[in-house]
């Protein structure tokens, strides 16, 4: 098949739900069943992938879905659930509000730092998940909430779930992680610092109906929330490796906003960025405790089972289960590890957390029930997303994509580089992902251009995260964490712009440092 036709009729799935998204408004499980039947006649009939290996590539990614994506979003917002219906989320609320009434401020401190924190941490969604539904308890808008969120959610994702996406390409690259975490951290490094602003930017938008004048009053409080996020993030990468930059740097985040909050905030905040207070009085220390025990517990389950507490994370990885689901070219047991997905930790602190706060146990079986209804069009969306994935790997249409991009682009590889992790992340919605098809390909393609390959190599990573807040299954997580079902148009046009900006800064910044590395 002629390479160029090859590369168009690879990109339709994609096509297909960028249209459907935005100038159709299909609801995203729709729209995502239909790539499905898309990618599924292209891989069968023109790609000529056997029916049996076609059907178990679908199997995979199915599994991949359940196992361990959707969990960990259905126990997000089971966590979040539990904390409305016993009231404690009231309480969280009394609690940000006493550290600044500022809303530009409170934005920073759950969508930027806390999501950072829970991308760092956990990864598959819940960064976008909890942040988002915090937000939207605090009275924000629900598309705003979303929207920031998933802005928010995109430099963290390069060392999500303790550095995964990037100790994964150094496995396939075979090239030393502490290269590829500072030189992604040094290609990230302008979006760091322009997040924040970002969000402010917004936040201004959203309550005054206009930007100008959002930074007023608040413009060293940005520029220390992203700095303070910026600088632990690249001593980490540089001296610790892969699994902690965002986690420290997320932390440090939130402590100097709060603290610059403090020291620099306007007492007289513009009535349009004030918080309502519904609620008087202070809060002890012991409701505090209790109003954030499900969280706490989630911070100590998933360190405690990391990989950075390996004896322990060693004896649970033993509790998995190898199955053998797709069954061509490439094939590999497909591993349920049962007791090191974060999800299962989390769904186990939201019951131990809720019961702290009051609940009786037969209450929150009903709401993590209701939760999972409440889910449904987002689990089909997911299921619809990771199999199409599966299928445009196993089948070629992945190959053919990043043929047509090596080919044709030459000495301005460095500039597009990027481009394709991002294509992985929007197909995938998952930096992880996106370094397992691409991260080899970008390897050696800069060999054969004689480039830096730790550089253009990170320059996937970098790539992949712009693409994390259009990716259809984070939008899905999005919509469901804020019930905005049938709105992921409006979530994706929200993001579209900022998405094209930051994979156009990454693009400059990698052709710049390649004709510097060499």
């Amino acid at each position: 098949m002629n390479m160029t036709l090859a590369f168009i009729l690879a990109l339709l799935p994609i096509i297909w739900l960028i249209v459907a998204l935005t100038a159709l408004k299909v609801p995203g499980f729709k729209a995502c069943t239909i790539a499905l039947g898309i990618a599924y006649v292209l891989a069968v009939f023109v790609w000529k992938m056997p029916f049996f290996e076609s059907i178990t590539a679908v199997g995979e990614g199915i599994a991949l879905a359940l196992w361990p994506i959707i969990i960990v979003i259905i126990a997000a917002i089971f966590t979040y659930n539990v904390c409305v219906a016993t009231g404690k989320m009231e309480v969280i609320k009394k609690i940000l509000s006493s550290v600044t009434k500022d809303k530009r401020v409170l934005v920073l401190i759950i969508a930027w730092g806390f999501g950072g924190f829970m991308e760092g941490m956990a990864g598959f969604g819940t960064a976008v998940a909890i942040p988002a539904s915090m937000l939207w308890g605090l009275g924000f808008n629900p598309v705003f909430a979303a929207i920031v969120c998933l802005i928010a959610n995109a430099t963290p994702t390069a060392f999500g779930s303790i550095g995964i996406p990037t100790t994964t390409l150094a496995k396939i690259t075979g090239l030393d992680v502490f290269g590829l975490s500072t030189n992604t951290v040094t290609l990230l490094a302008p979006l760091i610092i322009l997040t924040p602003f970002i969000l402010v930017y917004l936040t201004g938008k959203s309550e005054k109906g206009k930007s100008k004048g959002s930074l007023k009053g608040i413009l060293l409080i940005t520029l220390i929330s992203g700095v303070s996020f910026l600088v632990p993030e690249y001593l980490v990468a540089k001296f610790l490796g892969a699994e902690l930059p965002v986690v420290i740097g997320s932390v440090c985040s939130m402590l100097c906003t709060a603290a610059a909050a403090k020291l620099f905030g306007k007492k007289d905040i513009d009535k349009e960025y004030c918080l309502e207070e519904k609620n008087h009085g202070k809060v002890t220390g012991k409701e505090a405790l209790i109003a954030w025990s499900p969280f706490i517990l989630i911070f100590i389950f998933l360190l405690g089972t990391s990989k950075l507490i390996a004896p322990l994370n060693a004896v649970l990885a033993t509790v998995k289960t190898s199955v053998n689901i797709y069954t061509g070219e490439g094939a590999a047991p497909y591993v349920f590890s049962w007791l090191t997905t974060p999800g299962l930790w989390i769904i186990l602190a939201a019951f131990i957390g809720g019961k702290i706060q009051g609940a009786r146990f037969g209450e929150m079986v009903t709401i993590f029930r209701k939760t999972v209804i409440q889910m449904f069009k987002t689990i089909v969306t997911i299921i619809s997303i990771m199999a199409t994935a599966k299928l445009m790997g196993y089948s070629g249409m992945i190959g053919s994509i990043s043929l047509m991009f090596v080919t044709v682009t030459g000495s301005f590889y460095p500039f597009f580089a990027p481009l394709l992790g991002s294509i992985g992340t929007f197909v995938t919605g998952s930096g992880t992902s996106s370094s397992v098809l691409f991260g080899g390909l970008q390897a050696e393609t800069s060999t054969a251009l004689q480039l830096n390959q730790a550089w253009i190599s990170a320059s996937n990573t970098a790539g992949a995260i712009t693409a994390k807040m259009i990716s259809p299954q984070s939008i899905a997580v999005a919509v469901a964490a804020v019930q905005l079902q049938g709105k992921e148009s409006v979530l994706l046009k929200g993001t579209f712009k900022y998405y094209v900006l930051f994979l156009a800064i990454v693009g400059i910044f990698t052709y710049i440092g390649a004709q510097i590395l060499g």
